[in-house]
Order: C-alpha cells, then sequence, then structure tokens
C-alpha cells in the first residue's frame, strides 16, 4: 500500500508542478549536460577535473541559496531525511520528530558516549544547511559546534538561527569547502557529515579531511546517499541504473555516485577503525513520499513555484529518488568509524 501510495503521488506531483511550469517558459535553463562531471582520475573514479569542480560548488551553492528558504518553511531547520520503523504507517506531523530520530540513531550507531567526561566537546558539521544537525548537537553535548557549507544564505540563516535561539557563543557556520576545510589538524571530537557526502566530487579528499580534523579517538559520522553495491562479477552498474542516477545527479548537482563498500574501502585505507555500516534504505522509506506530499499542498506548490528554476527542477526528480529506492539502486547508508589514539 505504501509502494501504491508513493507512486500515486509521484504522478501526480510531477503532473501538477508540469502543468504549472509554462508560468516559467522565459526562464533561460542552463543545459544539464553542462553541470555532469566525468571521472578523470585513477583513484575509483571518484574525482572530477578542476573546472568541473568549480562549476559544480557553484550550482551546489546556488541551488541551496535558493531553495533553502522553501525548505524550512514547509519542513523546518533540520534538512535531511528522517528516520522511521520499517513499514510504518506516518502522518506528515510525524516527520520532525522522524528528523531529530535520525540524528539520535546515527549517534546510537556510532557509539558517541553521552558521559559528561567522555561526551565531544568540539564538533564540526561539514555540510551543514541550515545548522539544525549542529543546534541539536550543541545543546546536547555543551559542546561548541562549527558548521561549514557552500551557501551564503545557509550560513547566514544558520547564524541567525543560532543566535535567536541563545547558542551564539557555542555554534557558528561559515562558507567553506568540504574538501579543503579551514579548521587545524585534530580539533574534533566528533566530525559530522549529515547527507553532504554524496556532494562531494572526490570522495578520498572527502573523507581524508574528515580523518584530518578529527582529533585522536574522534568520531567520524557519514550519512549518505549511495549506490548499490556492486556484485564480483560487475564492473559497474547496469546502463538503466547509471541513467536513473544520472538524471538525479543533473537536478540536485551531485557528482558520480560510490557505493558503501567504497567508503569502507577508502576509510580502510586511511587506517580509520572501528569502521562499521548499514543500510538504513527501509527507515527512510516514507520520506520522499512525505516530502511530495507537502509540496502537493497550497504552501508547498507556491513557495516551489516561487522559488526559481533550479529548485523546480530539483523536485521534478523526487519521484525518482522513490523509483531509485525501490528498485533498489540507491541505497541510503550510515558509514561511521574512529581516528586512531
Amino acid at each position: 500500500m505504501s509502494v501504491l501510495h508513493g507512486a500515486c503521488a509521484s504522478t501526480l506531483f510531477t503532473s501538477t508542478v508540469t502543468r504549472q511550469l509554462s508560468l516559467f517558459s522565459g526562464i533561460k535553463r542552463q543545459p544539464c549536460q553542462q553541470l555532469r562531471h566525468r571521472a578523470i582520475s585513477a583513484k575509483g573514479g571518484m574525482a572530477v577535473a578542476t573546472a568541473d569542480d568549480q562549476r559544480l560548488k557553484q550550482g551546489i551553492a546556488e541551488f541551496y541559496d535558493e531553495s533553502s528558504g522553501v525548505w524550512e518553511n514547509i519542513w523546518g531547520e533540520h534538512m535531511h531525511h528522517g528516520f522511521y520503523d520499517p513499514d510504518a504507517v506516518v502522518q506528515i506531523s510525524d516527520h520532525r520528530s522522524a528528523q531529530i530520530r535520525m540524528i539520535e540513531q546515527a549517534l546510537q550507531f556510532a557509539s558517541v558516549p553521552e558521559d559528561s567526561q567522555k561526551r565531544p566537546k568540539s564538533i564540526v558539521d561539514v555540510g551543514c544547511g541550515i545548522g539544525g544537525s549542529s543546534r541539536y548537537l550543541s545543546r546536547k553535548y555543551g559542546a561548541e559546534c562549527y558548521g561549514i557549507t557552500l551557501s551564503p544564505v545557509q550560513a547566514k540563516r544558520a547564524n541567525a538561527l543560532a543566535a535567536a535561539q541563545g547558542l551564539a557563543n557555542k555554534v557558528s557556520f561559515e562558507v567553506a569547502d568540504a574538501l579543503n576545510q579551514p579548521f587545524p589538524d585534530g580539533k574534533f571530537d566528533l566530525v559530522w557529515s549529515m547527507e553532504s557526502g554524496e556532494h562531494m566530487p572526490d570522495k578520498l579528499k572527502f573523507v581524508s579531511e574528515l580523518a584530518r580534523v578529527a582529533a585522536p579517538g574522534g568520531t567520524i559520522i557519514i550519512v549518505t546517499w549511495c549506490h548499490r553495491d556492486l556484485s564480483p562479477s560487475e564492473e559497474s552498474l547496469r546502463p538503466e541504473e547509471k541513467k536513473l542516477l544520472d538524471k538525479i545527479c543533473d537536478a540536485f548537482y551531485l557528482p558520480a555516485w560510490c557505493s558503501t563498500s567504497d567508503y569502507i574501502k577508502l576509510l580502510e585505507s586511511l587506517s580509520l577503525e572501528d569502521i562499521k555500516a548499514a543500510d538504513w534504505s527501509d527507515n527512510v522509506a516514507p520520506f520522499w513520499p512525505a516530502v511530495i506530499k507537502s509540496a502537493l499542498t497550497w504552501d508547498g506548490l507556491t513557495s516551489l513555484l516561487q522559488s526559481g528554476w533550479k529548485t523546480i527542477r530539483g523536485a521534478l526528480v523526487m519521484p525518482l529518488m522513490i523509483e531509485g529506492f525501490q528498485k533498489g539502486v540507491i541505497k541510503f547508508s550510515i558509514i561511521t568509524c574512529r581516528k586512531p589514539e
């Protein structure tokens, strides 16, 4: 029933928004192919050329500059999936609490200590959005938290929310590149990346930076979109799977995808410890149908149509995320590890 409901919502959403796109017929669209990023590195096909890298970063920044206000108006300050019991029947009112549950489940999976002597005292939120995770973690642990994002709009809004919530002395946000973080080595007890890894054009550089800024004994948590693991007989995804992911990449400003096993191999290459991973795809299944349902409200549609072409294009591929999960091509993964003492 949930699959049928999701399919119906997807069809209705796509047809509704497509009909409204005539309002934007005068918009000059940037060709999607200009934003496709071909791997040129020998490192597992996970790096892109410098020029493409810069275009990708610009696209990501502009996408979130444009869309973050729409997301906050409808869903609040947490810009990530919620965690649900598999096959649960959920209501719209359940989704914000599910996003908090996602944070708590990630901390529990990584065995982050809550003891006052051992809990994290310094945290970095890599790809922080408008700072929902940062503020939550700071309040939970009494920790200092630094968030970085490519989006100036997100950083400004995150700092404003921190001030409004009385956390300006504990939490701060800035525009910075996750692949070249503005922090010294070994600064953070907890390195947190909630759904930002999928935007990283060089996965080795990404995890290397996470490890670099982690303190000895510090915990690294990566929650990210992956493609399915390949079987021993496969060299790549099937053509139809690649085509599906390419469409999502074009709309969400994503480089080449990688698998959970790819991440594990990268972390192993850096001699990180206590590496473990889990597939939480079933636990996030209600999320995208709920996003589509909320977008079909009057507030959702009007906000979306006023936001700009990048946000609309992203909205139009949301049904493809559902398709990807249902076909097992897309996996929602958590990967955690610890930096050696």
